[in-house]
């Protein structure tokens, strides 16, 4: 039997509130705008229409799914980025607002050197190497070890008219000549922090892109012994760095002679971006 707008959205918001999921209204709203390609205001002003019985499937699918704490993101297959929109799926790390950060320190700087080449390191859904392309005018390559991650961020960029250079890597070991600016948001929990982190994350965002090994640095260090080769003389490195990483990172970039080491923080006024220079 067919029910109203309306009386699934309050259906589905109940369920969700239920399950102890605090975003319970808006989950709702999202999951139903999803299905029925209408805005939320859409769903307010058409209220009293009536649903088909294959959206009402479609959405007790997705209402079930997140029942189960799977990110909204992956649910419904894509979120926003930078003004962009970006397909997520379990074989990427969700693109958080943090991250924008990175983006535009990395704007700034290309801006002001005039940079014309760009590395982006773990680059997963493409969404810093995305981003970086379309606001500036520079040749940019994305490198991962995860094939289906890349395969993800090549639909991104098509997604979103964006010419990238994509190289599946571990790290640098498949990437030729170097490179004015070189940006990373490699794994940095500390793998003895995993089994803490939140359901959402723990159980369904990849382990790959999450795990930074014993202190969370193993990543930092071993892009930090390559820079040598691969960023040009007088070129900058960015990373995205967890919230108690700053010192130590500053500490390692200065140890390899970079100068004009800063540390930015977020909107929460966490350690977020580390900077570097090199000589």
């Amino acid at each position: 039997m067919s029910q109203t707008i309306q009386a699934v959205l309050d259906k589905v918001k109940t369920a969700l509130k239920e399950k102890g999921i605090e975003s319970s209204s808006l989950d709702a709203a999202l999951i139903l705008s999803e299905v029925l390609k209408l805005s939320r205001i859409q769903l307010v002003t058409h209220n009293n229409d009536e649903i088909s019985d294959d959206k009402l499937h479609i959405i007790e699918e997705y209402t079930k799914r997140r029942l189960g704490r799977e990110p909204m993101q992956y649910i419904l297959g894509h979120c926003e980025f930078m003004g962009m929109d970006f397909e997520v799926n379990k074989n990427t790390l969700i693109p958080r607002a943090d991250t924008e950060n990175v983006v535009e320190r990395a704007i700034d700087i290309i801006r002001e050197k005039g940079y014309k080449s760009v590395l982006d390191i773990g680059t997963g859904s493409g969404a810093i190497a995305v981003s970086i392309g379309k606001y500036t005018d520079t040749d940019v390559t994305a490198v991962d070890i995860s094939r289906p991650a890349l395969e993800t961020a090549v639909k991104n960029a098509r997604k979103n008219n964006v010419n990238i250079n994509f190289i599946e890597s571990d790290l640098f070991e498949n990437v030729r000549g170097s490179f004015d600016m070189i940006v990373s948001n490699p794994p940095y929990i500390e793998s003895s922090v995993i089994d803490t982190l939140d359901v959402q994350v723990r159980d369904h965002e990849p382990v790959l892109a999450l795990d930074g090994g014993e202190d969370g640095l193993y990543f930092y260090r071993r892009i930090i012994s390559k820079l040598p080769v691969f960023l040009k003389k007088k070129g900058c490195i960015i990373f995205e760095i967890g919230y108690n990483q700053g010192y130590a990172l500053c500490s390692m970039l200065k140890e390899n002679n970079f100068k004009n080491i800063s540390v930015r923080q977020d909107l929460s006024g966490l350690d977020r971006v580390v900077t570097g220079f090199a000589l």
